[in-house]
């Protein structure tokens, strides 16, 4: 993500009728453990602190991110400061297999839950975790039951809000009639508008949030041309690559009519899709804190989301968002 000369404070919004109050784009955590290539934890320590300085407060992560990696990355980080002025966000759930980066499943069962923070919290620590998520839906386990686990939690302190991601609006429904859900952690950005058919729409109706993650589409959108990891995303490769980026050249224009870059531009246009949206924004280099931390600077009118939406209109994207195999595991999909 390139940089720019704008310095924003993040904006602020609460997540769900229920949840925590967070900044506005929140920091994806992921790419700090090197799954997009090498990473320095010196370095990547700096990125959280450069964020949290900036004012941000929403830090996103997951337990199987660099298997526990980056979990004490987090906590190195938080060390010494006011526990207060991060908002930690945590999925959990993958099963992993020794020898084999990606996940093999997912485990919802209710003693995976408990196990599963108990480690996190050791990792991180703290005593809390702000938002605890399972990472995909568990087919074998109702999800009424791995909710029912976490409500327990909620309970005894240990976390502080529910959230869930990659699931359907049925298994939506169905959380929420068991306990306040603050977010629905989904995949959203101009080349992924798939929630606005169903999924979105009943979030709304239970004024629950979406954190919206793939902002940049795995870094088509302002990034950078060596794809390194990412080309294992169908819509990174060969014909599907060419078609995307063709697609989003346009935007360029728009994004320097405002001042901006054309990543800025990506996280302003998630922004303004709603309040109740969150972008959730990867960096791994001090300078892409401060890109995405200015992208508040970009106020996007009523005709300049028209104009983006007939450039770029719902759909107009080719490949699928993950491989088929991961894309199995995803209820949000059926």
């Amino acid at each position: 993500m390139a940089t720019t000369t704008h310095h924003s404070a993040p904006a602020f919004r609460r997540l769900g009728r229920t949840g925590p109050t967070v900044s506005s784009p929140g920091l994806g955590c992921m790419g700090l453990s090197g799954t997009y290539g090498p990473t320095d934890d010196d370095e990547s320590v700096r990125v959280v602190h450069a964020y949290l300085d900036g004012g941000g407060t929403l830090l996103d992560t997951g337990d199987f991110y660099g298997v526990g990696h980056n979990e004490q990355l987090i906590g190195r980080a938080l060390a010494g400061r006011d526990r207060d002025d991060a908002v930690l966000s945590v999925k959990f759930g993958a099963r992993l297999d020794p020898g084999s980066p990606m996940p093999s499943g997912s485990d919802g069962r209710p003693a995976a839950v408990r196990t599963a923070l108990t480690y996190s919290l050791r990792r991180l620590g703290t005593d809390h975790v702000d938002i605890y998520r399972l990472a995909r839906l568990d087919p074998d386990v109702p999800i009424e039951e791995t909710v029912g686990a976490m409500a327990e939690l909620v309970e005894q302190g240990h976390i502080r809000h529910i959230g869930l991601s990659e699931v359907s609006a049925e298994t939506i429904r169905r959380a929420a009639a068991v306990a306040p859900i603050s977010d629905v952690q989904l995949e959203y950005s101009l080349l992924t508008r798939d929630i606005e058919r169903e999924i979105l729409p009943t979030c709304r109706e239970l004024g629950i949030s979406v954190t919206a993650y793939g902002v940049l589409a795995k870094g088509l959108i302002g990034g950078t041309s060596d794809l390194g990891p990412r080309a294992i995303f169908p819509r990174l490769q060969g014909a599907n690559l060419e078609h995307n980026t063709a697609l989003i050249e346009p935007l360029q224009e728009i994004a320097e009519a405002k001042g901006g870059t054309l990543a800025q531009l990506a996280i302003a246009w998630v922004a303004a899709r709603g309040e109740d949206i969150v972008p959730v924004v990867g960096a791994r280099r001090v300078p892409q804190v401060e890109s995405m931390l200015g992208s508040n600077a970009l106020i996007l009118g009523a005709d300049d989301l028209a104009r983006i939406d007939e450039l770029v209109p719902a759909g107009a994207a080719r490949g699928t968002r993950y491989p088929e195999f991961a894309m199995a595991d995803l209820d949000s999909e059926r």
